[in-house]
């Protein structure tokens, strides 16, 4: 009998520029600059300034290189279609399983870190348990508000980006005149080893915002997704640049701890309490927007689309007849979400330093082969670039560029840590014998169906 085509309900088109901007500067991970920040300064000393602007800067490469594949092809699922497309479904379906996947193991990093910023508001609740109450807490209100409409998580990380980004302004603006330019003299206390060591640091600080590609199902100009990528990218460089020079400016990089946000330290010197609690509200902030819109919405709209494919269980392609949300994959999300926070409290060495790595090894493999599949589109498929409303600049400097920082990204965070990588490669392993026992499954499934129909 005749194949039946089933309807199947869509998201909705509901984002504008402005709630994509705030996804992208939103999605950079908030633990990465506040709390970690003292790391990359203990290794790299005053040029982790500049350190960390490169890897911003290849943050930069990155986004222009795939704006213009990001319009061409606007799918909620990302860098999985564009990859499937030139690469071959097993890649294409490891390229956004990796990120999506790279941002459920963010979620349990970042909860705890937003665990232990809302901690500090409540010095009389002393003991652990309290950061893994307040971690829990939070990642359920962010999970309800995805689940709630795609339209209410936007607007709400519209709100709070916007706050982000005036804290940050006002430290900067402030703080400059109690700069002490002597604090920069030593520039690289420790050498070139030194400071290209804090460059993968870097790029973990500046890590998520190219999330904004997950959005093209629900956005409703698909012209903003390269406009959002870029100006995210320019947001977040500038302002953490200059906040972070004058974070170096008042403390020096000898006296940075990394018990604590240095820009708490910073703030509460030329400040005083008040100070700190801004910036320490702008770090809460920091980690929330990374969790609001970048763990739920990213993960869950790469999970929709694959399910849709059928790589994944339906129930990851089921959207909510009435706020068109991957409620599913949003409860799952949460599950693992609350799983890592458990486990965190017992072992946060797990989280913080192996889970970290784990997602950046993700996120590598994932953006290496969007940018091949951003660089075969233009090749093959000249007469679609041509339509664009935006076309990339000096082709093909900027993917070389960005491929570039990938390489940087890979060398300087695996080479002191082989295991890591080799642990790495063995759930790559795992996940491509799941994609070939279960899409083959799938695939024999469907085909009975349509027989029987």
């Amino acid at each position: 009998m005749a194949k039946v085509q089933l309807l199947e309900i869509e998201p909705i088109r509901n984002l504008k520029f402005r709630h994509l901007w705030a996804l992208g500067v939103g999605a950079v991970v908030g633990d990465g600059i506040f709390l970690l920040i003292g790391e990359g300064i203990a290794t790299a000393g005053p040029s982790a300034v500049l350190a960390y602007f490169i890897a911003g800067l290849f943050q930069f490469f990155l986004m222009i290189a795939l704006a213009e594949i990001a319009i061409g092809m606007p799918f909620a699922g990302g860098m999985s279609v564009w990859v499937e497309r030139f690469l071959g479904k097993w890649w294409g379906f490891l390229s956004g399983f990796a990120f999506a996947a790279g941002w459920v193991l963010a979620g349990g990093g970042v909860s705890m870190a937003l665990g232990t910023i809302t901690s500090w508001f409540f010095p009389q609740l002393t003991g652990k348990v309290w950061t893994t109450i307040f971690a829990i807490i939070f990642v359920s209100i962010f999970a309800i508000l995805n689940i709630y409409g795609t339209s209410i998580a936007a607007k709400t990380q519209l709100y709070l980006v916007l706050l982000l980004t005036a804290g940050m302004l006002l430290f900067a603006l402030i703080g400059i005149k109690d700069i002490n330019v002597d604090n920069f003299k030593e520039w690289m206390p420790y050498g070139t080893s030194g400071f290209l060591s804090a460059i993968p640091l870097g790029t973990y600080a500046y890590l998520g915002a190219v999330s904004i590609v997950t959005a093209g199902s629900e956005v409703v100009n698909p012209r903003d997704l390269p406009r959002a990528l870029i100006w995210s990218s320019v947001t977040f460089l500038i302002i953490y640049t200059v906040a972070q020079i004058v974070l170096q400016g008042i403390i020096p990089w000898d006296q940075v701890t990394i018990d604590s946000s240095p820009f708490t330290e910073a703030a509460n010197i030329v400040f005083g309490y008040a100070g700190a609690f801004i910036i320490n509200l702008v770090a809460w902030i920091a980690a929330a927007t990374c969790i609001l819109m970048g763990t739920f919405y990213t993960a869950s709209r790469i999970f929709f689309s694959q399910a849709r494919r059928g790589y994944l269980p339906k129930f990851f392609g089921y959207l909510h007849p009435k706020t068109r949300t991957p409620v599913y994959g949003i409860v799952f999300i949460w599950i693992c979400s609350v799983v890592f926070i458990l486990i965190g409290s017992v072992n946060p060495d797990l989280i913080y330093v192996e889970f970290s790595l784990q997602l950046t090894f993700a996120w590598i493999v994932s953006w290496a082969l969007a940018v091949v599949a951003a660089i075969l589109y233009r090749k093959k498929c000249k007469n679609e670039v041509e339509k664009l409303a935006w076309k990339q600049p000096l082709f093909p400097l900027f993917p070389i560029l960005g491929l570039i920082g990938i390489g940087i990204v890979f060398y300087g965070t695996f080479l002191g840590t082989p295991m890591t990588l080799v642990r790495g490669l063995v759930w790559i392993v795992a996940l491509f014998i799941f994609y070939k026992i279960y899409y083959k499954a799938d695939q024999n499934k469907s085909s009975d169906q349509e027989k029987v129909i």
